[in-house]
């Protein structure tokens, strides 16, 4: 080791020495906090920002290609129960490419490509089931790539063909989705699933698909259609009838000073209606007309009479002058034909019941019919079908007020006693680390002062050249050295301090020992010396 670095590590450890106990203790642990914090920092800054490789995958496909990563020498990490695995940004894209090459992961053959594995010797049965495999997958695919479906499936019914019968039943299919976190798939987005899936098979109907999500909620029925059921259908409705209503309110008497309620009740099956209606056209001409006219005039008279009952004519007795007209008539008009039919959807109101409750302190001056008559208009009111709208001004209870302000004060307390508490850590973490910055500077400056500040030293009023024993000799100087890094002045006799006992010859010695240095090498002596007057020691 250089003799500088040497004396630095002695000095800093001489140093060091003279801490008291409490000096030392923090220094230590400025110490320990800034090698700490240095560890930790740089193990941060090391690490590499780790990106997605392959998600959702199955135990067999992670297992292959973790086994891929270790022959790499690619570091990994697992995550959501080792279905999703993660590598560093930048080996990303190598990685999926070896993967790929390597058959990773080996997802299942779907939709068409299925049919690329049926050979000249399969049955009618197994290309049947295997086109409509292939069509569920194509289906499940396509599905798949909407925004918010995380996954689908489809299952098919498809009636086979048969001339055994006369009508072919009709085809149904099955949607199961699961959506993405955080995400309701709206009624359209039901409606595109329902309308794609009937579209993509033969004498399919939008009704005869049924969706279902992962949470077990029917979105659309067999039957129903994409709506839901009846009581979905009228919580949808009761839900924006109060909408309605309560956005009416709250600019009347201000927002949370109405409560609205409203009932529904609607049908719960669908029907077919058909009509004919018949009308005559107005100054339209007939399509034909036929007039038929008879007339007959004339004395009368004649021998003519009435069949007896053996078939001979009994005379009349009289004899008649008369006349005969007869006219008959017949017009084919055009006559207007109208044929209605009517699809009922199930859903349909047939009554609904509104009430409103008022709060008493806000509704000063306020009229009660005028605002009925508000409802009614938002809410279309049918009195004909027998809706009911009523209209009540009372006292609203405030506790639930309250209470709901208390919790929601006391949640804030708690949420700045955490604020403060977490800012205490904080300010006690720096303060820690500043006083550890503090006592290194410090110490670094007692060190430096250290080496700076020299006490002057008479090398020569403690040498006494006669006193010395005559068991220790100098050896004679022939000439000056070499080389010399200073000159000592001529040392003159003085008299040696009075020394009893063992002290007396402990210093004898040491006075030996220092002629003896001076006159082997004057250079590295009074190198020794300026150490000594250095760290503060005693000649």
């Amino acid at each position: 080791m250089p003799p500088q670095i040497a004396a630095f590590f002695r000095k800093l450890g001489d140093g060091f020495k003279g801490f008291t106990a409490g000096q030392r203790t923090v220094a230590i642990i400025g110490i320990a906090v800034l090698v700490l914090g240095g560890v930790a920092l740089s193990a941060w800054l090391g690490k590499p920002s780790y990106s997605p490789l392959f998600s959702g995958l199955k135990d067999t496909d992670a297992n292959g290609i973790v086994e891929q990563l270790r022959k790499d020498n690619v570091p990994y990490e697992l995550s959501n129960g080792g279905s999703t695995i993660l590598v560093p940004d930048n080996k990303v894209n190598d990685e999926r490419l070896k993967a790929a090459a390597a058959g990773l992961p080996a997802a299942a053959a779907t939709g068409y490509s299925l049919l690329d594995k049926l050979g000249v010797t399969s049955s009618e049965f197994q290309q049947s089931v295997t086109y409509k495999r292939a069509l569920e997958g194509e289906l499940a695919s396509t599905i798949q790539a909407m925004d918010g479906v995380k996954t689908a499936a489809v299952q098919l019914a498809i009636p086979a063909k048969t001339v055994f019968v006369d009508k072919t039943p009709d085809a149904t299919a099955s949607v199961f989705v699961e959506t993405q976190t955080g995400v309701t798939l709206s009624a359209d987005k039901v409606q595109a699933i329902v309308h794609l899936t009937s579209a993509s098979i033969e004498n399919l109907k939008p009704t005869n698909v049924s969706v279902v999500d992962s949470q077990g909620n029917v979105l659309s029925t067999v039957g129903g259609g994409a709506t839901g059921s009846s009581s979905k259908q009228a919580a949808d409705y009761q839900q924006r009838t109060s909408d309605s209503v309560k956005a009416v309110l709250d600019r009347v008497v201000g927002p949370g000073n109405a409560t609205v309620a409203v009932a529904a009740d609607v049908t719960a099956e669908s029907a077919q209606q058909r009509s004919e209606t018949f009308s005559t056209a107005k100054d339209a001409v007939p399509l034909s007309e036929t007039t038929k006219t008879e007339k007959y005039t004339g004395t009368g008279g004649g021998a003519s009479g009435v069949l007896g009952p053996d078939n001979i004519a009994v005379p009349g007795g009289t004899n008649g002058n008369g006349t005969f007209d007869s006219s008959d008539t017949t017009k084919n008009n055009a006559v207007n034909k109208v044929t209605e039919d009517r699809t009922i959807p199930q859903g349909a109101v047939k009554r609904q019941t509104i009430s409103v409750a008022i709060n008493q302190s806000a509704a000063g001056g306020l009229n009660v019919n005028s605002v009925k008559a508000l409802v009614t208009s938002a809410a279309g009111i049918d009195p004909a079908r027998g809706d009911v709208v009523t209209v009540e001004v009372l006292p609203f209870s405030t506790s639930a007020a309250d209470a709901a302000a208390q919790a929601l004060g006391s949640a804030k307390a708690q949420a700045d006693a955490k604020q403060q508490s977490d800012l205490m850590n904080t300010l006690i973490l720096a303060g820690s680390i500043l006083l550890a910055v503090v006592a290194l500077i410090v110490l670094v400056l007692i060190l430096l002062r250290r080496r700076q500040q020299r006490e002057p030293v008479d090398l020569g009023e403690r040498l006494d050249y006669e006193m010395l024993p005559h068991a220790v000799t100098a050896p004679a100087l022939e000439g000056p050295p070499a080389t010399t890094a200073i000159e000592l002045p001529p040392v003159h006799p003085v008299p040696a301090l009075p020394m009893a006992g063992a002290e007396a010859l402990d210093g004898e010695r040491r006075r030996a020992q220092i002629e003896a240095m001076v006159a082997e090498n004057p250079a590295r002596t009074a190198e020794y010396l300026r150490g000594l007057m250095d760290e503060k020691q005693p000649v």
